[in-house]
């Protein structure tokens, strides 16, 4: 063979032995990159793992709250609900209360209109006529009359009255 064709042969295994070489770095800086992304991965995979656990307690946290927030409002409901059934249990007993005073003033009234001595006393214990000196309900002779009571609830108390000689006698 001549120079110029082993020049050639040469400069073709120099080139072959260079591509070689390139084809061997190359894979070995991907082998490499490819570790260090692998690497990289599983940094990232651990950072995640973490971090779901602190989510899965935050949303833990979320719901235990959303929980409670429930449960308050469950019991300011009732506490209304049960404000609203005293409210309408408290006018219920004073309609009923009104009823029975409304009764009462009307079977005083009635007592009065059908005495045959005159009105006695009116509401209250004021009397409706001054009676004369001398006359018998004028108080000098025991004649006593007691005012109207009511008991916490507004319900009318039997009130006491005595007569001319004495004796007590229960009116209501």
């Amino acid at each position: 063979m001549d120079d110029s064709t082993q020049t050639w042969v040469v400069i073709a295994a120099v080139v072959v032995v260079v591509l070689v070489l390139l084809v061997v770095l190359l894979r070995g800086r991907r082998a490499k990159a490819a570790v260090a992304r692998r690497e990289e991965a599983r940094v990232l995979r651990e950072k995640a793992e973490a971090d779901r656990i602190e989510v899965q307690e935050r949303e833990a946290a979320a719901a235990r709250a959303d929980a409670e927030a429930r449960l308050a409002q469950a019991e300011a409901d009732e506490r209304a609900a049960e404000a609203a059934r005293l409210q309408a249990e408290a006018r219920e007993r004073t309609e009923k209360a009104q009823e029975a005073r409304a009764e009462v003033d009307e079977r005083l009234r009635r007592a009065d209109e059908l005495d045959p001595d005159g009105a006695r006393a009116g509401r209250h214990g004021a009397p409706d006529a001054v009676p004369a000196a001398g006359d018998p309900r004028d108080g000098a002779h025991g004649d006593h009359v007691a005012t109207d009571r009511h008991d916490a609830t507004g319900d009318h108390l039997a009130a006491d009255r005595h007569d001319a000689t004495g004796d007590r006698r229960d009116v209501v």
